[in-house]
């Protein structure tokens, strides 16, 4: 056991902990690539004695209704062996009777198996529940690392947008300063170039105001009926 998981063991004292490998939410914890060796091996060993016990109990309720049949054979034949002695009766009696001890014997064996299974299964689940919380820790430790650079990249990203914004709007400004200037100078003519790159609605309206004023003059021209 590692030294971070001794840490973990205080805070697991008379818990009650449930089958991991049996809770929904064990197995949402981790991505197949987050998983460690130690879990999956823990994992495999936990869920092999979970199908041992479901076996072993399975196989017992059937060795019990098995010899309950034997015993319900067996009566009848004891009872008439005892009026009508045959050889042949004997010997289904005796095969019956062996196979009676033979499940007995089973289920004696399955017994003392099944009573050492719940501990055996309580350990490795908490062996397991241990190494989740050791990777657990690592995971959280990861992520915060990872928490804390994307905070700083994006603060330092909004320092320099900030930054960027400022330089934009007294670009703009500067822009609008210098054209102002030049259109008192120079006039409207002569800064038509500017108007199309610098203040393409300004310019828009001048064109179509001068296609209006030749619109205007071609019907003033024309003669009146």
């Amino acid at each position: 056991m590692g030294r971070k998981e001794e840490k973990y063991e205080p805070a697991l004292q008379n818990k009650r902990i449930p089958i991991l490998t049996l809770d929904h939410k064990w197995h949402q914890l981790f991505s197949a690539a987050d998983t460690t060796t130690a879990i999956m091996k823990l994992e495999e060993q936990l869920n092999d004695l979970l199908k041992r016990q479901g076996k072993l109990n399975t196989e017992s309720k059937e060795i019990k209704r098995l010899k309950k049949k034997l015993m319900d054979e067996i009566v009848p034949m004891v009872n008439e062996f005892e009026q009508r002695p045959s050889a042949s009766l004997e010997k289904k009696i005796e095969a019956s009777k062996r196979l009676i001890n033979e499940c007995n014997e089973k289920l004696e064996s399955y017994r003392d198996e099944l009573m050492d299974l719940p501990k055996e299964i309580d350990r490795v689940n908490y062996d397991l529940m241990l190494a989740t919380m050791d990777a657990c820790y690592d995971k959280l430790k990861e992520n915060t690392a990872e928490i804390e650079e994307i905070g700083n990249w994006i603060t330092q990203v909004r320092i320099e947008l900030k930054k960027k914004m400022v330089r934009k709007q007294e670009k703009e400004q500067l822009n609008q300063d210098l054209y102002s200037y030049m259109h008192a100078i120079f006039g409207a003519e002569v800064i038509d170039i500017f108007d199309m790159k610098y203040n393409p609605d300004e310019w828009a309206k001048k064109q179509q105001a001068q296609k209006e004023e030749k619109k205007a003059e071609v019907h003033k021209g024309k003669p009146t009926e």
